[in-house]
């Protein structure tokens, strides 16, 4: 092993491309030098949410100035489908039949931009409407199809339970979805090459899935495409499975004209075609004894998923896998309803699922905690799982690692939670406009793929001759600083600095079929197959040296300061010149697969998760009565990032979490008119967090000492998905304002977002029953 080096894995280093941010050099798909004769592509959407297609006459289309071509699913070489789950259910292009508003119907190539979106408004559609199910109320009423099977998982006879419950309640919460709004849209780029190839640069996290999507459209094995991505501008799950048909079409575009084709969708676009968070309504029963110990929940979680299955499965599931939170229930019943509607395909967003299913859990403590007349830290603290007992889950799998009741009793004392209670409640007795909230909640999420086959990695090393390394693994860089964490683990391994090594775009070209960068496993899964390959390249080396030294292996060790073998030191870059002239292999590749992990989606259980990542937020809020605004004073957080790989990125990856999660839970709010059509379609009508949103104390830090108790690289944790639940603090910290209304007498159940105007609504119930 190598002595730690500036840098290097485990401690901070500035994000590998920072200095390309913010001097404008770091390109992205629309910043790449277009080949010469580049066409550019605008596809057509449905008006219409569920409808028959009659007619499609787009003579006026191909007849508009700059227009090459038009695309209609008649002109697909391949197969018309792109369904990531292998379901015949999502069509590329419209064939008989729309299913929402803002399906694509026919792309428009042209010799600009403008041009395509010019001629695209020129088509003439004619429908036959069909009755559309929009939202989860009327595909209830209307016996809605689901997009994937229902999933139930249980412990314990839960009928049984809440029966011999001394207490019991029910209830409801509905919570709403959420726009991706990455700051760069869905973009692609297709070129053509000699004998079929095709070159893709897209905007996506899963080159692999677009690769073989693009060679099903264009009838071709996989062998004849490549995707490249450097870079994407934002994604949280939204360019997981929704770039694809971005890269499909101007593949497709490309291979017709025989000229590259770039695809870029404007905002307006973006957010008509591409799916959302998953809105939840959630139903749930309760048995509870008066000191507040929950003896059985029984939830069902009903989903709008959209029109065709997407990701919908995967992410009801992990909703059911999280809405125990941090708790154990006794005897319990999760139990999933993913419907279909005619509205976007919603689809992968950061938490999958498992966000929603948070929030569930953490109104089942608020309930309880109103209910019993107990401190809602006081009902979390009694019902958090143990380690030796109380600690099996609702799908059978065992936490062996239980710290939520360790970070909440530390961050109730570091951020003095009682007395600044006790001093906003003393302030909500005088205050006729303000009203104060504070809240403090754990999370504790899972991590892997819970489709287990996910759950592996590729990456390839090379050291040249000069001693410098050059690093590429399936991952892909979104912001969230994958790339600089893998090339601090080089950095470490080889003892070097980070100008010698240097990581490249994310190709299939040079690792294979590789699984999307999602589900907070990115560094998890690639930085292990990075370290693979990286030490099997170093074995060669030492085994080298030790023969040409004549020195044991263990007196080779790779530092700051050069190489040392045995009494002698040299520069990385000697050994590898000389390592070289001795024919030593200086490439590898490298491959992880994560151990114990299994599922079984049949019987609903398994050990989907080969560890948990844990944390707490309290959020202080300020509510003003008269326009039900709020404001978020002050949030401290503790979280568990493991033996962090990067402490500085790991913060800065809370703090954004936090703050989209938050955004998710107040202020963004999706909104669809009776006929199907998005209305929340631009900036100007949905509202994601500005910088005056965020808290004006923010206080975050990482649990000290706390290594994984698992094998991960270097014993770090994901630090991706989990903070983003850091946000549900906010709307238990709004709720816990209203309450003051009635003395705290009454849950105000709170649904989410909790806009301002569903705060007045809230207010005007609890002045009603208060008189």
């Amino acid at each position: 092993m190598s002595d730690l080096v500036p840098g290097a894995a485990s401690t901070s280093m500035k994000h590998e491309s920072a200095l390309l941010h913010v001097t404008g050099q770091a390109a992205y798909i629309d910043d790449l030098p277009e080949p010469r004769g580049t066409l550019h592509l605008v596809p057509g959407l449905s008006t219409k949410a569920h409808a028959r297609i009659v007619s499609m006459d787009l003579d006026a289309v191909r007849a508009a100035p700059g227009v090459v071509c038009v695309l209609t699913a008649d002109d697909v070489p391949g197969e018309n489908q792109i369904s990531p789950v292998h379901r015949e259910d999502e069509p590329l292009l419209a064939t008989d039949h729309v299913h929402f508003w803002g399906q694509t119907m026919f792309a428009v190539v042209a010799t600009s931009r403008q041009a395509a979106r010019q001629a695209v408004r020129l088509a003439k559609i004619e429908y036959e409407e069909k009755p559309a199910i929009l939202n989860i109320a009327q595909g209830r009423e209307n016996g809605s199809a689901m997009v994937w099977r229902s999933l139930t998982m249980q412990r314990g006879d839960v009928e049984r339970g809440l029966k011999a419950a001394p207490r019991r309640l029910s209830g409801q919460i509905e919570i709403g979805g959420q726009e991706h709004f990455y700051l760069e849209s869905q973009a692609a780029l297709a070129q053509p090459g000699e004998a079929g190839e095709m070159r893709v640069w897209s905007s996506t996290q899963h080159p692999s899935e677009t690769q073989h999507l693009v060679a099903a459209v264009l009838g071709r094995p996989h062998h004849l495409v490549t995707t490249e991505v450097r870079r994407m501008g934002g994604a949280f799950g939204g360019k997981e499975t929704q770039a694809n048909a971005w890269a499909c079409l101007a593949a497709i575009a490309a291979d017709r004209t025989g000229q590259a084709v770039k695809a870029r969708l404007d905002r307006d676009d973006d957010m008509m075609a591409t799916g959302k968070r998953h809105d939840f309504l959630i139903d749930y029963d309760v048995g509870f004894t008066d000191e507040g110990d929950i003896l059985a929940v029984d939830m069902v979680l009903a989903a709008r998923c959209g029109w065709a299955a997407d990701l919908s499965g995967p992410v009801t599931d992990r909703a059911l896998f999280h809405a125990d939170n941090a708790y154990f229930y006794p005897d319990v019943r999760l139990k999933s309803e993913p419907l279909r509607t005619n509205t976007q395909s919603n689809t992968a967003y950061r938490g999958f699922g498992g966000p929603q299913g948070i929030v569930a859990a953490e109104r089942v403590i608020e309930e309880v905690a109103f209910a019993t007349g107990l401190d809602p830290v006081a009902v979390r603290l009694r019902n958090v799982y143990g380690t030796g007992t109380r600690n099996l889950t609702p799908y059978h799998m065992t936490v062996e690692d239980s710290i939520t009741a360790e970070i909440l009793t530390k961050l109730v004392e570091r951020c003095d939670y009682q007395a600044r209670k006790a001093e906003i409640r003393a302030l909500n007795r005088t205050s006729r406009i303000i009203r104060r909230g504070i809240a403090l909640t754990p999370v504790k999420f899972g991590i892997s793929f819970t489709a287990t086959h996910y759950n592996q990695a590729g990456a390839l090393v090379h050291v040249y001759t000069d001693g410098s390394v050059q690093v590429n693994h399936g991952g892909t860089e979104m912001g969230q600083g994958l790339h600089t964490k893998m090339v601090q683990i080089v950095l470490r391994e080889f003892g070097l600095t980070a100008d010698r090594v240097r990581i490249t775009a994310t190709t299939t070209g040079k690792v294979p079929n590789t699984s999307a960068t999602a589900a907070s496993s990115g560094a998890d899964l690639n930085g292990m197959a990075v370290l693979d390959a990286v030490r099997k390249i170093k074995s060669r080396m030492m085994t080298f040296a030790a023969e040409k030294w004549g020195v044991a292996a263990e007196d080779i060790h790779f530092r700051p300061d050069g190489v040392h073998v045995g009494a002698e030191v040299m520069t990385f870059q000697q050994l590898a010149w000389q390592a070289y002239f001795a024919r030593v292999s200086l490439s590898s590749n490298g491959f992880y697969k994560t151990p114990k992990i299994s599922w079984n989606p049949e019987t609903g259980r398994g050990r989907p998760f080969f560890y948990f990542a844990y944390g707490a937020a309290c959020a202080e809020v300020s509510v003003d009565l008269l326009t039900g605004e709020h404001s978020i004073d002050r949030v401290d957080i503790l979280h568990d990032a493991g033996q962090s790989l990067n402490p500085d990125i790991d913060i800065g990856q809370i703090e954004g979490g936090f703050v989209q999660g938050a955004g998710w839970l107040t202020t963004e709010e999706l909104v669809w008119d009776g006929a199907g059509r998005l209305r929340t379609h631009a900036p100007s009508t949905y509202k994601i967090p500005a910088c005056s949103d965020r808290p004006r104390i923010f206080n975050v830090e990482l649990l000290e000492n706390a290594p994984n108790r698992e094998e991960t690289i270097f014993r770090s944790k994901a630090v991706g998905e989990p903070p983003f639940v850091h946000g549900v603090a906010v709307l238990q910290a709004i709720s816990d304002a209203i309450a003051s209304l009635d003395d705290y007498r009454t849950c105000p159940k709170l649904n989410a977002p909790a806009t301002p105007e569903r705060v007045l609504k809230n207010l005007m119930a609890l002045r009603e029953k208060a008189g």
